[in-house]
């Protein structure tokens, strides 16, 4: 069944483009090889099913040869995790955005929300990868439509974006989008994959409750602010 707000389920589920890019977050290898484990992006179908990323639920030990490992594993610390502060730094000596501006601390902090299913407020390694190869396909689905390489997209191309990763939005919360991220008219690379991010998290929360598939569920007050303001 698919009704407004998401795809329907056995479909492309949303939250990216249909691929991801090749190579690097710059389209090239990264530092320790991660060209490889993140080129190509998620298959055709979106994201996988809840549970199906290496770790994600039941974490299995990272394979020794898993060139991330040893990049993660500089980054993490003693402690074996990233946070907001880390991942930000990770990302900008990377060079991930290239030409464009580097992500805000409070970007950064919601992509870790995105992901974070304890409520650490810290990504382990899966969680890491799993990331990385979100903004792959989103880094790749914002430039096709910033071709002059201005780190900005017009709002009707941020419409078509959206669209492109899957959701059917109505026009009233579109146009809420739009307001929330634009800056002067235009969208900034940093603001898209905030708006990814939340768009991500968000359905992925509701569509654990919708049980029955069926576009609707009962939110506990509590609940509801705990999906909402933790992203």
């Amino acid at each position: 069944m698919a009704y407004p707000g998401y795809g329907g389920y056995g479909g492309q589920m949303p939250g990216m483009p249909p691929q991801g890019m090749p190579g690097g977050p710059m389209g090239g290898p990264m530092p320790g090889n991660m060209g490889g484990p993140m080129g190509g992006g998620p298959p055709q179908g979106g994201y996988a099913p809840y549970g199906s990323y290496p770790g994600t639920f039941g974490a299995q030990p990272p394979a020794a040869n898993d060139p991330m490992w040893g990049y993660f594993t500089a980054i993490a610390g003693q402690d074996g995790e990233i946070d907001a502060e880390e991942l930000q730094r990770c990302l900008t000596q990377a060079g991930f955005t290239g030409s464009y501006s580097p992500f805000s601390l409070d970007t950064c902090r919601i992509m870790i929300a995105m992901l974070d299913r304890d409520f650490t407020g810290k990504m382990g390694f899966s969680e890491f990868k799993e990331l990385f190869s979100a903004l792959n396909g989103w880094k790749q689905n914002f430039m096709m439509f910033d071709q002059d390489r201005s780190g900005t997209v017009e709002p009707h191309e941020m419409t078509q974006a959206i669209s492109a990763m899957g959701y059917r939005i109505s026009p009233q919360a579109l146009n809420a989008i739009l307001k929330r991220y634009n800056k002067g008219g235009r969208i900034f690379f940093d603001d898209y994959v905030a708006c990814c991010v939340k768009l991500r998290a968000l359905t992925d929360n509701f569509r654990r409750r919708d049980v029955m598939q069926q576009g609707s569920v009962t939110f506990q007050y509590d609940d509801f602010i705990l999906c909402t303001m933790a992203i």
